[in-house]
């Protein structure tokens, strides 16, 4: 069943949203060659603590963190482990957090330079496709024209959509229906309603669509080890059209760098 939130379950939606964007600026200079995913992980839970909020990850159905540190071939779910973060690579961080029973939970892909101009590539395009897919959530389309718009553009630039997990909906619960796949057809899946509340999240790969999971029973890698990009955002359907409640504005700002833009043909 799908859950239409009011105006202030949205705005309680927004909160955590909100703390999980600061926690991603608060890391996002830690973030670097050298850094040990583990300590970006302790450091993320002390500020989450600190401002009122709960770790939404950490026991999830056993998870034993409270990011997932994903980096160049793992797609998503990477456990924070010791293993130093090198030059070159591409690492997606993806946090939750719980604040007056309402869930947050995005993601953002930092470049650790140099990056390869293809890998760099790659994650402009899926920040693109994410912008994208965020447009076509309003009143009046489905699901599957979100999915569409993702699956559109990743493919024209010669990427692949993971299939095997989508983006959902957001609010009491971490997840909740409905699922909100990144490839589709345009007038697919449920309508959009004024009330949803949507974490979507494109996962991109450099090369073939197909993943596999680690036995360590989380861990998501690409099956030819390709690299793969992930960023999420938490929207609300307000007045017809998609909120993003979250913001990558605090990456930005601890970064001093100027956010990335939408630059479509």
């Amino acid at each position: 069943m799908i859950y239409l939130k009011t105006p202030e379950e949205i705005e309680l939606v927004r909160e955590a949203a909100q703390l999980v964007s600061k926690t991603l600026g608060y890391i996002a200079p830690f973030v670097k060659a050298g850094a040990v995913p583990k300590q970006l992980d302790k450091l993320a839970e002390e500020f989450i603590r600190d401002n009122g909020g709960v770790p939404a990850f950490k026991g999830y159905h056993g998870y034993p963190a409270t990011l997932c540190v994903s980096v160049n071939e793992v797609v998503v779910h990477g456990i924070p482990n010791n293993t130093p973060i090198k030059e070159g690579d591409i690492v997606s961080v993806d946090c939750g957090v719980k604040k007056n029973g309402y869930y947050g939970d995005h993601a953002f892909t930092f470049l650790i330079e140099p990056v390869r101009p293809e890998v760099k590539k790659l994650v402009q395009v899926t920040y693109e496709c994410l912008m994208l897919g965020i447009e076509q959530a309003k009143v009046g389309n489905r699901i599957g024209d979100i999915g569409f718009a993702i699956q559109q553009h990743a493919e024209k630039n010669g990427f692949s959509v993971v299939r095997d997990l989508v983006g959902h909906g957001l609010g009491k619960s971490l997840h909740e229906e409905p699922e909100v796949p990144n490839y589709g057809r345009p007038g697919n899946g449920h309508p959009i309603k004024n009330g949803m509340v949507l974490a979507i999240e494109p996962m991109i790969n450099f090369g073939k669509y197909k993943v596999q999971a680690l036995k360590d029973g989380w861990t998501i890698v690409t099956q030819d080890r390709q690299p793969s990009a992930h960023f999420e955002h938490d929207i609300a359907i307000v007045n017809g059209k998609a909120e993003v409640l979250s913001t990558f504005d605090y990456i930005y700002q601890a970064l001093g760098i100027s956010p990335l833009k939408v630059s479509v043909e």
